[in-house]
């Protein structure tokens, strides 16, 4: 069985992950969408909210299984037997960051090996700092994140 890890805060989870995970599945036999505690990224969403949303927008996908962690993804990948990472890649710079944390993964795990998919086009800018900072005024946020979460992001 060909297992991935899809590992993020997913804060909040956007249509550009949801691109990714559903283009993983046609790759992989299972994908675990990891939702990461990251508190040093002090999230807007708390962590089981994080988790909740993930597990909502991804409600028909099969081959996924939404899993919350704390602590490093090597340790996560050996406890689920998963050697594949999936991440992805919007733009130059976050290929630079993605680089480093592949290495720095496959330093603590030899057969750990990292997969990047590039969003489909049409969700290229979309980030999750952007949803949040939109959510911060009050914007429209409809076309950036899947309509099953849409109605815990208001309010």
């Amino acid at each position: 069985m060909k297992r991935a890890i899809y590992p993020g805060t997913f804060d909040p989870i956007t249509l550009g992950h949801l691109d990714i995970i559903k283009r993983a599945c046609k790759v992989f036999d299972e994908v675990i969408v990891a939702v990461a505690d990251n508190i040093e990224k002090g999230p807007m969403f708390n962590y089981q909210k994080r988790v909740e949303l993930v597990k909502l927008a991804t409600k028909g996908l099969e081959k996924v299984k939404v899993v919350p962690f704390h602590g490093l993804l090597a340790d996560l990948s050996s406890e689920l037997d998963a050697n594949i990472v999936i991440r992805g890649l919007r733009a130059v710079s976050d290929f630079e960051y993605e680089l480093q944390m592949g290495y720095t993964n496959a330093s603590l795990k030899k057969d750990l090996d990292t997969v990047y998919f590039m969003p489909s086009l049409q969700y290229a800018f979309i980030s999750s700092s952007i949803v949040r900072a939109i959510l911060t005024y009050d914007g429209k946020i409809e076309h950036l994140v899947p309509a099953e979460i849409l109605p815990h992001l208001k309010g």
